[in-house]
């Protein structure tokens, strides 16, 4: 199972405050921990959203774009990584090992192609398998 461990931003990481060099070595460490133990699939840091921009969708696809910064600095994302791990218990026990002080991380699980059911037919399947193909080569290259 694949899980997407979503760290929250807070006042620091809007303001673009950066890490410590304390901070980087032990989220360094915890990474390395995480690769070493074969889960981590990826994970990034983000900029804060004054750097970043919003696109809405009104009911006609008609596409308007906000840009950042953002209010609700709770309900945005500074990071995040993608575990691969056999229970949402284990990816859980992992979360708890990260080095975060004054921190809120959540844990949601990443949709399988059966998670769609019927609706996402054998040739949608194949297409998708082509595409994740395509976009790995290219990261290759």
């Amino acid at each position: 199972m694949r899980f997407m461990v979503i760290v929250k931003a807070n006042e620091d990481s809007e303001n673009g405050t950066l890490p410590t060099q304390q901070e980087l070595a032990e989220m360094g460490a915890y990474n390395e921990e995480l690769v070493r133990a074969g889960v981590m699939l990826a994970a990034e840091g983000l900029q804060p959203s004054s750097k970043g921009a919003r696109v809405r969708f009104d009911a006609d696809n008609a596409p308007t774009v906000v840009d950042g910064p953002f209010a609700e600095t709770k309900e945005l994302v500074a990071g995040f990584w993608i575990l691969q791990v056999s229970s949402r218990e284990e990816v859980v026990e992992w979360v708890k090992k990260a080095p975060f002080r004054d921190a809120e991380v959540e844990i949601r699980k990443v949709a399988e192609a059966e998670d769609f059911g019927e609706a996402f037919t054998p040739e949608l399947q194949e297409k998708e398998a082509q595409l994740r193909a395509q976009s790995a080569a290219r990261q290759g290259a």
